[in-house]
C-alpha cells in the first residue's frame, strides 16, 4: 500500500513538474512547513527507522549519540548554512562551489563527492528494504531491494524535486504514526506484564519461551563457557528465564553494562571508547550540513528567512521522531533477545510488535511498522537520488535539461542497487554514520569557510576536500571491506571524523593563506549576496 501511495502521489507531482527548475529545486516555491515535513521525511532514513533501535538493542545507551547527533546537526545547519546557502541562488552544491570560488575544477571535485556520498548513503536504504521484505513477508532479500530501487528511480526520473516533495511530506507523517501507535501498545503491555527488567544484573535472559531459527550456521557460547555448534536453518527452544547465549563473533553489551554509558569500550580501553564517542558526535553533528540531499532542499525555499524557518521546524519534527526508535531498542531487550543471537538486531522494530503482542493486534501493528519502514526507504532514497541525478545531469551528461535529469536518475540508481544486492551483515546505522563522517570531512569545512571567510581560495578548498574527504572515504572502505582491526587503529579508522574534520579545516586555511593572491576578485560582492538581509533582494 505504501508503494502504491508513493506512485499515486508521485504521479500527481508529475502533472505539475514541467521545467528544469521544477525537477531540480521545485521552482523555489515550497513553503517552510511543507518543506520541513519533506526534509524530515527524506532525512529519517533506514538508519533512523531500523538502525538506531538495532544499535540500542545490541550496545545500549552508548549509541544514543546517533539520534542525538542526527537531530542536533540541524542546529549547526540553522546557525551557519541555511539562509546564506539559499541566498546564493545555486541549484546544486557544485553550483555553489563555482559561484563562490569561480573554479570549474573545484566544481568537478564537488560533483565527485556528491556522487560518492549519495551512493554510500543509498546502499543502506536499499539494504534496509531487503531486510524488511525478508523479515515481514518472508520474501527474498533481493526482492525488497529491487522493488524499492525501481519505484524510487521511476518516481525521481518522472517527477524530480517537485514530485518527491509531495511524497516525502506524506511519508514523514506515515513514519511517525507507524512508530508512535505501536509503541503506545508496547509500553502499556510492558507495564501490564509486571515491568520485566530491561537488562538484569546477572545477564540478559529470555522473558518468554522463545524459538530461535538460525539462518546461518553459528557457534553458541553458554554462560559456563561451553559451546554448541548449530547448523544453518536449525531451530532451538529456550524456556523463559534461560540465560541468552552469545554467538561467537557477535559482540553485544549485556546485563548492567548495557545501561551504563562508556561501558562499550572500543578495543578494550576506556580512552579509546571515549575518543570513538566524540568522533561519532562530531561526524553526526557536522555531517548533516555536508549531506547533498539535505542541502539541496534549502534551494527550494523562497528566500533565506524561509530557509531558517524551515530548519527550525525540522528540528522539532526530527527530535520528536527520534524519541521512538530508542524505546523499540529498549523493549527489544525484553521481548526479542533472540535477535542478539541471530545478529538481525536491525529487525527489532519489525518483529517487536508480533513478539510482544499476540493475535490480531500484534499482526496489525507489525503491518503498520512495516509500512513505515518502506516509507523510510522510499523517501530517503528519493532525496538522495535527486541530489545525485541533479549533479550528474548538470555537470557530466549535459546542461541540466529534463531529459538529462531523467537519464541521470536511472544511471545514479544502478550503482547502489548493485552494491545493495551484494551487501550483507552490516549494521545500517553504522554505514550511515560513516557517510556522515565523509560529509563532515569534505563539504562541512567547504561550506563554513566559503560562507563565513573571505580568504578561502579554490586551491585551498580543493586541497581540504581532497585530503579530508579522501582519507575519510578510505577509512569507510577499510571498515566495510578491509580486515578486522583492533586497538587504536580500529577506533581511528572506524570513527575517523575526530581527526579528519580538523585536518580538512587546517588544510583549507593553510593552503588558502599560502595562495591568498588567488582570492576571487568579486569576493566582496559574493559575500554581500550571501549575507545581506532578504528585503534588500540582492
Amino acid at each position: 500500500m505504501v508503494t502504491v501511495a508513493t506512485v499515486v502521489i508521485g504521479t500527481y507531482g508529475l502533472r505539475v513538474a514541467r521545467t528544469t527548475s521544477d525537477f531540480l529545486v521545485a521552482s523555489r516555491e515550497v513553503s517552510p512547513a511543507w518543506n520541513a515535513a519533506a526534509i524530515s521525511g527524506e532525512y529519517l532514513s533506514a538508519a533512523s527507522f531500523l538502525g538506531v533501535a538495532g544499535l540500542v538493542l545490541k550496545q545500549g545507551v552508548d549509541v544514543l549519540w546517533y539520534p542525538v547527533g542526527f537531530a542536533a546537526g540541524y542546529l549547526a545547519l540553522l546557525l551557519f548554512v541555511a539562509a546564506p546557502l539559499r541566498r546564493s541562488r545555486a541549484f546544486t552544491l557544485p553550483d555553489f562551489c563555482e559561484l563562490r570560488l569561480g573554479s570549474v575544477r573545484l566544481r568537478k571535485l564537488a560533483t565527485l563527492f556528491v556522487i560518492m556520498i549519495g551512493w554510500l548513503y543509498l546502499v543502506p536504504q536499499l539494504q534496509g528494504a531487503g531486510l524488511t521484505m525478508q523479515t515481514v513477508a518472508g520474501g527474498r532479500y533481493q526482492v525488497g531491494v529491487l522493488l524499492v530501487g525501481c519505484v524510487v528511480v521511476a518516481n525521481v526520473a518522472l517527477g524530480g524535486m517537485r514530485s518527491i516533495t509531495f511524497v516525502q511530506a506524506f511519508q514523514y507523517w506515515l513514519k511517525l504514526t507507524a512508530l508512535a501507535v505501536p509503541i503506545i501498545f508496547l509500553v502499556l503491555h510492558w507495564q501490564a506484564d509486571g515491568r520485566p527488567p530491561l537488562a538484569p544484573p546477572s545477564g540478559a535472559t529470555f522473558a518468554h519461551s522463545t524459538t530461535v531459527v538460525f539462518d546461518h550456521a553459528a557457534t553458541l557460547v553458554r554462560p559456563d563457557g561451553s559451546t554448541v555448534d548449530v547448523p544453518a536453518h536449525a531451530s532451538m527452544d529456550f524456556p523463559a528465564g534461560t540465560p541468552i547465549p552469545q554467538v561467537r563473533g557477535v559482540e553485544s553489551s549485556s546485563g548492567a553494562n548495557w545501561l551504563l554509558p562508556g561501558s562499550t569500550e572500543t578495543g578494550g580501553g576506556r580512552d579509546r571508547g571515549l575518543f570513538a564517542a566524540y568522533s561519532l558526535i562530531l561526524a553526526t553533528f557536522l555531517g548533516t550540513m555536508g549531506l547533498p540531499h539535505v542541502l539541496v532542499r534549502f534551494y527550494t525555499n523562497r528566500d533565506g528567512a524561509a530557509a531558517r524557518r524551515t530548519t527550525l521546524v525540522v528540528l522539532g519534527l526530527v527530535g520528536l521522531f527520534y524519541l521512538l526508535p530508542t524505546l523499540y531498542g529498549v523493549l527489544g531487550r525484553v521481548y526479542t533477545p533472540q535477535l542478539l543471537m541471530t545478529g538481525d538486531t536491525d529487525a527489532v522494530v519489525l518483529v517487536l510488535p508480533g513478539a510482544a503482542l499476540s493475535g490480531l493486534t500484534g499482526q496489525l501493528l507489525g503491518a503498520l511498522v512495516a509500512a513505515g519502514a518502506f516509507a523510510a526507504f522510499l523517501s530517503t532514497s528519493s532525496g538522495l537520488l535527486t541530489s545525485v541525478a541533479g549533479v550528474l545531469s548538470t555537470d557530466l551528461l549535459g546542461r541540466g535539461s529534463v531529459r538529462d535529469f531523467r537519464v541521470s536518475a536511472v544511471l545514479a540508481g544502478l550503482v547502489p542497487l548493485v552494491l545493495a544486492l551484494r551487501a550483507g551483515g552490516l549494521d545500517v546505522s553504522q554505514v550511515v554514520g560513516l557517510a556522515f563522517a565523509v560529509a563532515a570531512s569534505s563539504f562541512c569545512p567547504l561550506l563554513v569557510l566559503g560562507i563565513w571567510w573571505r580568504g578561502l581560495t579554490a586551491m585551498g578548498a580543493a586541497a581540504g576536500v581532497t585530503l579530508g574527504g579522501g582519507i575519510s572515504l578510505a577509512a569507510v572502505i577499510t571498515t566495510v571491506v578491509g580486515p578486522p582491526l583492533t586497538g587504536w587503529p580500529a577506533v581511528l579508522i572506524g570513527q575517523p571524523a575526530a581527526w579528519t574534520v580538523p585536518l580538512a579545516f587546517l588544510v583549507m586555511v593553510s593552503v588558502s593563506l599560502a595562495t591568498r593572491r588567488r582570492v576571487p576578485v568579486n569576493v566582496g560582492l559574493t559575500m554581500l549576496r550571501l549575507h545581506a538581509p532578504d528585503p534588500l533582494r540582492l
